[in-house]
């Protein structure tokens, strides 16, 4: 049986964060072939070009798990109508310098919640066209722009019944979107 190494990027920093519970929910929805671990970005110093040559210990850390993924999970809140500035920071960083990207091919999904009734559909679309350019190919459908409600997460973190059927089909779907790229 083949084995998915999946590199998940949360977009908040935020201890409690909601799309930090969702990404850790998410990862136990994934088939017993699949491998989820969460991507620290918070220790990223700002990307600034002069320092392409001689990258921070913690971007080649990020770069080695990214090119050691075979697939990317981004669970981001939305900021302002788009993505967080560390995510946005995260995603310069492994796409640079030029040439050297290590997200270029991998096959991404993208959700995420917010208390807001747009769910978090702004931030989502900034970032698919971001990884349009970096040649992410990310899947369309089905999408997931969740609002933040009573009963989406259990007492313990994980998913309320109420999430959990949208939820795991849209993993089922990620899942087989990771497998066709993959093989």
């Amino acid at each position: 049986m083949t084995h998915y190494q999946i590199a998940i990027i949360v977009g908040s920093l935020r201890k409690d964060s909601y799309n930090r519970n969702l990404a850790t929910a998410i990862a136990k929805l994934a088939p017993v072939e699949f491998s989820c671990k969460q991507i620290s970005i918070g220790d990223l110093p700002l990307y600034n070009q002069d320092d392409d040559a001689t990258p921070a210990d913690s971007v080649k850390r990020l770069k080695a798990e990214i090119s050691a993924a075979n697939g990317l999970l981004f669970v981001t809140p939305e900021y302002n109508r788009s993505i967080p500035g560390v995510l946005k920071n995260a995603l310069d960083h492994a796409s640079r310098p030029y040439g050297e990207s290590a997200w270029s091919g991998k096959p991404a999904g993208i959700l995420g919640v917010s208390i807001g009734s747009s769910g978090t559909a702004m931030a989502q679309q900034h970032l698919r066209n971001i990884l349009a350019y970096l040649d992410v190919p990310t899947m369309g459908q089905p999408e997931a722009f969740l609002q933040l409600r009573d009963g989406m997460f259990d007492t313990n973190g994980g998913l309320g019944e109420s999430s959990k059927k949208l939820l795991q089909n849209w993993v089922d779907h990620y899942a087989s979107w990771v497998k066709k790229h993959c093989s």
